[in-house]
């Protein structure tokens, strides 16, 4: 699902800066911007824009009065520098508020609880959607493409960009977009092991010396991961659970 968005600042920068998270953002597209709320309503009340970023503190119409004016489908962000301005804010029903100056990690939750929000969620389409089919839209090369979750291997992550790894595919595609942002968007299958790396656990199928191992690629489990890949072994490992309870049994008989 892509999200029409636009934004509202009366600051440039401001503006200059959430449009190029809007572009960094794969199920996001930026429609138009403008500088006062009463430049945007005309634009707005056509119906077809599904996400406004809005500042609060501007002259003439205000962030609070102009999200009165909103209706049908649009939701909206608020972006402030005052977080006095937060009750305010769900008081109109505002999906979230976000305080300058904004980080990026904030940006997405708040664009995921947009997403949730606006989603489809009728027994009809959950029908149609299966876990299998479920996919993502990713922009690379100047493109939205489009990945199916299930064909995921794993993603390495490289500065401000990522790298997904997809069976079938002989080069990986890559997107700009940071990794903590990525892991924080995509679903409780896949698993952080590294710092510059997540794996979908489905795809594990050997783990060596602190290794999982992908063909002829190893990808090293991190010390600040390695417990929850732990975890997740224990989870799917019931013979390795039975056998260090035998061990932890005859060590006890041994000391006695």
């Amino acid at each position: 699902m892509i999200l029409k968005c636009c934004i509202i600042d009366d600051e440039p920068l401001a503006i200059d800066l959430l449009a190029s998270y809007v572009q960094r953002t794969s199920y996001l597209e930026l429609v138009d911007s403008f500088s006062s709320a009463m430049q945007a309503v005309e634009r707005i009340m056509k119906g077809d824009i599904d996400l406004v970023f809005c500042d609060i503190q501007m002259p003439n119409l205000n962030g609070l009065e102009f999200s009165r004016l909103v209706e049908g489908k649009t939701r909206v962000i608020f972006t402030t520098a005052f977080d006095r301005y937060a009750v305010e804010s769900y008081k109109v029903n505002a999906i979230d508020y976000l305080l300058k100056p904004i980080d990026y990690t904030e940006f997405i939750k708040a664009t995921q609880k947009a997403l949730k929000a606006l989603a489809p969620r009728t027994e009809t389409t959950e029908k149609a959607s299966p876990d299998d089919e479920r996919y993502i839209y990713v922009k690379s090369d100047y493109k939205l493409k489009q990945i199916f979750i299930k064909k995921i291997l794993y993603i390495e992550g490289l500065k401000d960009y990522v790298k997904f790894y997809i069976e079938g595919e002989e080069h990986p595609l890559v997107s700009l977009l940071s990794l903590k942002a990525l892991e924080e968007m995509l679903p409780e299958e896949f698993l952080r092991v590294h710092r510059s790396y997540i794996v979908q656990c489905s795809k594990i199928k050997t783990i060596e010396r602190n290794r999982i191992v992908f063909g002829n690629t190893y990808i090293p489990i991190g010390d600040t991961y390695r417990n929850r890949v732990n975890e997740f072994i224990e989870q799917h490992s019931p013979f390795l659970i039975e056998q260090h309870n035998a061990a932890s049994t005859n060590n006890d008989d041994e000391s006695k």
